[in-house]
């Protein structure tokens, strides 16, 4: 849209907000459920940013887009308003059904589901960590595809938060690494209304918000949320910064009502017919229409489209201008060739931590995909995540997250979303605790993100009981659109991969520290059935069920158990989350009627009891110790599984 707004402008821009106000009031209401306090304070802010924002409604899949995050899903009334407005595929029909079983306008707004919608949000503080991956993604995309002769990445990426999101430590993690990268394409907009659901801000929060920015490199400006030309000129300025930037608006949450602006219950309930009614009468509006959009709102509104398109259209004449090897290492990005990776072949027999062989797998995948990009919480020499040669974050494919385990997985749920890269991130596996927020966010939205947790289990050893593992592996289990992989061995470790590779969901490597023996090859088609026989014999009675370090051991005690004429068959099971999804028959196959399973596992292990008649893992916390020693401690040995074997064979 044009962005040159005066004075005459004041009488349309005043009718966009309170179009925008009515539809958020009247969709809380027509659901009986919602929040209209927040859509209502900002609808100024978004009718002015209706005309700076740079996107293409016919096309939301535009690469060089601006981003918009609503990093407060629950304003999803206003979110949904303007969609519609700006003339998205959401008819006005999917408004009157907010809320509702099926339509496209959830209680909060999620990724792939909504046209429009760039990321899942609504935990508070995501969606600005969100913001900060965009960004990154769109500096990183501006240094491969750019060049002397034409910029193809050059957009904006914007995000609307309120108090609870910069409450959310998560957003401290975010802010800060921006204001390190200096990332000037990232424009933040904090709707200051001083309303918590508690009641007043001050209850819980009285901090200096600009200084806090300031203090982390970030430029800020201050302006009434209400004074819309003021909101216009501080856009202008906000697009010229050379740092990102923070725009605090001073709203008052539930603009125009006729007696409950600033009241703290219009947070997250419906208004009540009789206030909407005398706040429509108010505004001018007729308070027996609902779902009412003057015709000269929409008509600027809808300027998005025409101006989309021609802004699309310029674009794809750059496109077709741009040097042959950007256009070639475009369509790399966007259709990554998955079978140009030459995966390392590992030497049975040989000992190698999984978290080591997995750095071999990323260094490979690196050098075959342009796409695949990450980093670690500031441990990727302990991780093995450093893509060797690759250079750092702007102009180099490692992201330096430093000890930021919360905002890190948002930040890559973001540069998944991106539309051109394939982004991993790493720490230690009992600091997934940290991540599970944006795991579960990225499992919601099939977020292709790969998380690598290594350091797995009380192999850890002498750093004791708070850095070893146990109810992790159960967690992330039970976590629905998440595929959890803990390879046997190197070998397998790559086939994992292969399997992951082809999955549209997020994937987590779970990966030792200690070495383990290297297990002969396996083939990615039975890896991807989630679990397969590794030693088979006829009419087994033991199946011994194990993943990651404890399949060496299975291995062991069946040949001690077969050489005192027990017949015993060995199942390595490195994702539960595909073996869950095989049929009957396949899994009868893996454990025949009649034989006695025992599942072995480092860890809580209670999944395992789907299968297992008994279940050898983790009752408590580890110790510090050498790893070797609190394995035998612990009870996984040789001794101990034929103990449990001849005992639940009744020998």
């Amino acid at each position: 849209m044009n962005a040159l707004l005066q004075e005459q402008d004041l009488p349309v821009l005043e009718l966009m907000a309170k179009t925008v106000r009515f539809l958020a009031a009247d969709m809380v209401q027509a659901a009986n459920s919602g929040h209209p306090g927040a859509p209502m304070g900002l609808a100024d802010v978004v009718s002015v940013l209706s005309f700076h924002l740079r996107h293409s409604p016919k096309n939301p899949q535009w690469l060089n887009r601006d981003r918009l995050v609503f990093s407060g899903g629950h304003a999803s009334a206003m979110i949904y308003s303007l969609l519609h407005l700006w003339g998205y595929d959401l008819p006005l029909e999917e408004l009157k059904r907010f809320r509702q079983k099926d339509s496209k306008t959830p209680g909060h707004p999620e990724f792939g589901h909504t046209a429009g919608v760039e990321i899942t949000t609504g935990p508070l503080g995501q969606g600005v960590a969100n913001a900060v991956g965009f960004a990154m993604a769109s500096k990183y995309a501006a240094h491969l595809l750019n060049s002397e002769e034409t910029t193809l990445i050059d957009h904006k990426v914007y995000c609307l938060c309120g108090d609870g999101d910069l409450e959310e430590g998560i957003s401290y993690e975010a802010c800060s690494l921006a204001g390190h990268h200096q990332l000037d394409n990232l424009i933040l907009i904090y709707d200051s209304n001083n309303i918590t659901i508690e009641g007043e801000l001050s209850l819980a929060f009285s901090e200096d918000v600009k200084g806090r920015f300031e203090a982390q490199g970030w430029e800020v400006f201050e302006v009434c949320g209400h004074d819309v030309l003021a909101i216009h000129k501080v856009f202008s300025e906000a697009k010229r910064a050379d740092k990102p930037v923070l725009i605090i608006a001073k709203t008052t949450i539930a603009k125009g009502c006729k007696t409950m602006e600033g009241y703290a219950k219009t947070h997250g309930a419906p208004l009540g017919e009789e206030e909407i009614r005398a706040s429509k009468e108010k505004n001018g509006f007729d308070p027996s229409e609902k779902f009412y959009i003057p015709e000269a709102a929409l008509l600027r509104f809808r300027n998005a489209l025409e101006m989309g398109e021609t802004m699309e259209n310029l674009w794809n004449e750059k496109l077709q201008k741009a040097p042959k090897e950007k256009k070639q290492l475009l369509e790399q990005l966007l259709s990554p060739d998955f079978s140009a990776v030459d995966f390392p072949v590992f030497e049975e027999g040989k000992k190698i931590a999984t978290r080591s062989s997995n750095g071999e797998i990323l260094n490979r995948l690196s050098s075959a995909l342009p796409g695949f990009i990450g980093g670690s919480a500031d441990l990727a020499p302990s991780n093995n995540t450093d893509l060797k040669g690759a250079g750092n974050f702007p102009m180099g494919k490692n992201f330096h997250f430093g000890i930021r385990e919360h905002s890190m997985a948002a930040i890559t749920n973001a540069i998944a979303n991106y539309g051109l890269f394939m982004p991993f991130c790493a720490t230690f596996f009992v600091f997934s605790d940290y991540m599970a927020p944006s795991v579960r966010v990225a499992s919601i939205m099939g977020a292709k993100n790969y998380f690598i947790w290594t350091h797995d289990s009380i192999g850890v050893g002498e750093d004791g009981a708070t850095h070893q593992p146990i109810e992790q592996l159960t967690h992330f289990r039970a976590m629905p659109g998440l595929y959890l992989f803990r390879p046997a061995d190197a070998n397998e470790n790559v086939a994992c991969w292969q399997v992951a590779l082809r999955l549209k969901a997020p994937c987590a490597f779970v990966l030792s520290r200690q070495n383990l023996p290297v297990l002969p090859r396996v083939e990615s088609e039975k890896v991807a059935k989630g679990a397969y026989t590794i030693r088979a014999c006829e009419n087994p009675a033991i199946v011994l069920l194990a993943t990651g370090s404890e399949v060496s051991l299975a291995l062991e005690t069946a040949e001690v158990l077969a050489k005192e004429g027990v017949s015993v068959n060995v199942v390595s099971a490195p994702c539960f989350d595909l073996l869950v999804a095989q049929d009957k028959r396949y899994l009868r196959s893996l454990f025949p009627e009649g034989a006695k399973v025992i599942a072995i596992e480092a860890s809580r292990g209670l999944e395992w009891y789907r299968f297992a008649d008994e279940v050898i893992g983790m009752d408590s916390f580890g110790a510090s110790a050498p790893g070797d020693e609190l394995f035998a401690h612990f009870g996984f040995t040789v001794e101990n599984l034929l103990s449990k074997a001849k005992e639940l064979l009744g020998r």
